[in-house]
Order: C-alpha cells, then structure tokens, then sequence
C-alpha cells in the first residue's frame, strides 16, 4: 500500500488524460445499466443514490474490458473493492424520514461534511474508526457542474491532531472501539472555522485525489445546476490500510 504526498492541501485534481476518459466513458455505460436495474432505494427524498460498492468494476479496476487508469494516476496498482455509484439528483437534498431535522440542515447547510471510515456505532451513534481508507479517489462519469465534491483545504492536518491526541491514551490495537465522536465533532468545527471550502467540480477524464483525513461532502444541487438525465454521477474508489494506526500515523 503506497502513501500518496498530498501536502498541506490534502487533495490534488488530476487529468485530463486520455486513459482517464475512457475508463469513465466505460464505467458510465455500465453505471446507467445499474441504476436502471438496481433495488436501492433513493435517500434524501429520492435525490441520492448512495451506491456503496454499485459499480462491477473487477478486482483490478477494470470495466467493460477497459483498464483502470493507473498509469495516469499518482497511485500503485492493488486489488480494488466494487466502486461506490454515487448519483445525484436535481433537488438535492430533500428532507427525510431517515434524517432528523438537525441531521438535514447540516447536510443542506454544510454539505454533509464528514470523515471517511467513521461509522455511528450502537444506540448513541457513538463515530469509531471502522473503516481505515488509504486515500479517496472520485473519477466523474459524466459532464456537469452540478452538486460537485466540497472539500476543507488543510482538514486533514487539524483532523490527525485532534484524533492522535484522542487515540494516543489507549493500546493501538483498540483504535478502532474507541468513542472519538468528542474529539471529532470539536476538530470539525474547527476546520469549519479555519479551513478554505473548495468546490471541485469535475469532468469524465479528470480525477480527484483526497488525502483520507479530508474533511469533505457534497454541496446542494442549485436553481440553475444541470446535468444528464440520470443526474450527476461519481466512482469512488477507496481501499483500505491494514490498521487504524496506519490509517492515523501514516503521512
């Protein structure tokens, strides 16, 4: 597993590149088949399809026969889970019966920012390190502007202070059953306060890399945002370390 160097930003936007766009072009084809057959609801008051591990990529990333792009990424080929399809559609959000109110503003109102790989453990929802990315990779597979990637440039330097600093009391090897909801909740407003909001709309032949501790979301669709008919739509690749440790320590 290879640490990508994303620096104080924490993320880099890639491409165009040709390998890039027809991975997508590939992956796109696909993608419509499975929305049009799939039996997952819709959330947010049917405006997002969530996707999780949607896309029948093979284990090396390729679709439809086309290669995954590796070789125009800063990235070292590994076995890839199933991407996450994830679609939007105009309207978004909207609210819902699984939201509460408060759980609604905040993604209307700060674009659902969140940590990838803490999962809401037990009754109290209590965040724990679950899932320990390596790096985050959203690949568009189609041309729009609307709904696109927010990212909080720097997030993920303020985000490794304050769970180190939460994680350090205890043995490493229970990182991952450690409640750090406290620490997590101070640290993003934090970031809300201090860090650069970043929209980074993208087109099929680009790619966006997030350092894993990137504070990040999805911004409203708008009035005037337009797309394709099936509405805005994101691969997202995100293999995981062996640890929580290694997903913490590691640059």
């Amino acid at each position: 597993m290879v640490e990508v160097p994303l620096g104080d930003r924490g993320w880099q936007k890639l491409g165009p590149d040709p390998a890039i766009r027809a991975w997508a072009d590939a992956a796109r084809a696909v993608a419509l088949q499975t929305l049009a057959h799939s039996a997952e609801p819709w959330r947010c008051g049917g405006t997002w399809f969530v996707g999780v591990d949607a896309l029948p990529n093979a284990a090396d990333g390729s679709i439809g026969g086309t290669p995954f792009p590796w070789q125009a990424l800063p990235l070292t080929p590994e076995p890839l889970r199933q991407a996450q399809l994830s679609v939007i559609r105009p309207g978004y959000p909207q609210p819902s019966l699984e939201e509460t109110p408060a759980a609604f503003a905040y993604r209307r109102d700060r674009d659902a920012a969140h940590l990838d790989g803490l999962l809401p453990i037990g009754p109290t929802k209590a965040r724990m390190v679950k899932e320990p990315h390596a790096w985050i990779l959203g690949l568009p597979l189609n041309d729009t502007k609307a709904s696109p990637l927010v990212l909080w440039e720097g997030s993920h330097r303020i985000l490794r202070t304050a769970l180190r600093k939460a994680l350090t009391p205890h043995p490493p090897e229970t990182w991952g059953d450690i409640d750090i909801t406290e620490a997590y909740q101070a640290a993003r407003r934090e970031v809300f306060a201090t860090c650069r909001r970043i929209e980074l709309p993208a087109k099929p032949g680009e790619a966006t890399l997030l350092h894993r501790l990137t504070l990040h979301g999805v911004a409203p669709w708008r009035p005037h945002d337009t797309a394709p008919p099936e509405g805005r739509m994101i691969a997202y690749f995100r293999p995981q370390l062996p640890t929580v440790e290694a997903w913490l320590t590691n640059p």
